[in-house]
């Protein structure tokens, strides 16, 4: 397996050359700013390096590039295995109902001989996550893990794109299937909120938009506690996630808020709010986000000895508006903790996609620090 790594800003190539693997790269990734992951000429060229790669990639609202975080920029990673297979699949989800559907496309699609792990990435407003997995996870072997996130627009919250094969698309889905018994996949996802104040039951809900707590409109709830950052509602709901406890769930999940219906007294998260959940509001530990960052990666290297040759790190856009100018200190724990050998690359979400730990059921999660380890042998 190799890897190697560009960085494109506004005025052009800082981490040139870029297609050294040339026609060997199986598989490219593409994270940038919606700005740059839209920009025609940076995206022909990145075809035109790795021409017969698939192409994959999402917007984002910051972009990792070893252990640099940056925005406005367009991170590339080529990866050449020697003995993997990959197959990738897209959906198209034009409205957060069909995000079920979408998931269980993709799923039958990659659902061949071999498959050992999945990788996915998602616009992360017109999707519900929490309804992809499981429709991901009704057409995948049990065995067989799915980790990924959801694109992000920086703090605007108004349109994401997904990256396929050079053309960047709002409202799609796509997925890439690892086949082979030579790839070692691990994986990892930890928070390190605080949760505070009174628990809340979920009393009223439609999929991911929460209408009522305790039979009480949730947006109104919700604003008691926010004070003066009301008027900066959606961005300043990613400082104040939700912690839910869901019924026969394995660990409480965090979710944070996507947009507000002031008409409708509604808030519209990136994943479900069951009815009957109980829910807490969190607030940042900035030791504890750190902290979750190495455990993450800690996780992710299990016990393997081998190092590996490229991770993939997905944060939540909320833990980055916390970390502020100290952002860096959560990517540089997870370079400690693999070591110098991996090739880091990533982005912050509107979600991220992953088990907390392997054995354990795959789910969607908000104000994380999520990492993908990926070693071929």
């Amino acid at each position: 397996m190799k890897v190697e790594q560009s960085k494109r800003t506004i005025d052009g190539w800082v981490i040139p050359p870029m297609g050294k693997l040339k026609e060997k790269a199986q598989w490219v990734l593409v994270f940038g700013s919606p700005a740059m992951l839209t920009d025609q000429k940076s995206l022909l060229a990145v075809q035109a390096a790795y021409p017969a790669a698939q192409i994959m990639g999402c917007s984002t609202a910051g972009e990792i590039c070893d252990v640099h975080v940056a925005d406005e920029t367009l991170v590339v990673t080529a990866v050449y295995f020697e003995h993997t297979r990959l197959e990738i699949a897209h959906a198209e989800a034009n409205h957060i109902r069909q995000s079920g559907f979408a998931g269980e496309a993709l799923g039958r699609v990659l659902n061949q001989s071999g498959l050992t792990h999945v990788f996915v990435l998602s616009d992360g407003l017109t999707v519900n996550g929490s309804e992809l997995v499981n429709g991901l996870m009704r057409q995948l072997p049990a065995k067989v893990a799915v980790t990924g996130g959801l694109a992000g627009d920086g703090v605007r919250f108004r349109r994401t794109y997904v990256s396929i094969n050079g053309e960047s698309r709002p409202n799609y889905v796509s997925a890439v299937g690892f086949y082979g018994n030579h790839l070692k996949v691990g994986y990892g996802s930890v928070g390190g909120w605080d949760p505070f104040g009174a628990e809340w039951t979920i009393t009223r809900s439609e999929g991911s938009i929460l209408y009522e707590l305790d039979g009480i409109s949730a947006l109104n709830l919700y604003k008691r506690y926010l004070g003066d950052e009301v008027a900066g509602l959606p961005a300043s709901a990613l400082l104040f996630p939700l912690s839910l406890e869901v019924p026969g769930a394995d660990q409480p999940v965090v979710r944070t808020i996507l947009a507000v219906d002031e008409t409708n007294g509604t808030m519209t998260f990136a994943g479900d709010m069951p009815v009957g959940a109980r829910a807490r509001l969190m607030k940042a530990n900035f030791e504890r986000l750190v902290e979750g960052a190495n455990t993450a990666a800690k996780i992710s290297r299990g016990e393997n000895d081998t190092p590996a040759d490229l991770a993939i790190l997905i944060s939540c856009v909320g833990r980055k508006l916390v970390l502020k100018q100290r952002v860096e200190e959560e990517v540089e724990t997870v370079r400690e903790m693999l070591g110098p050998a991996a090739v880091m690359t990533g982005f912050y979400s509107y979600g991220e996609i992953s088990p907390f730990k392997p054995g354990v059921r795959c789910a969607l999660h908000n104000q994380t620090m999520t990492v993908t380890t990926f070693t071929e042998i």
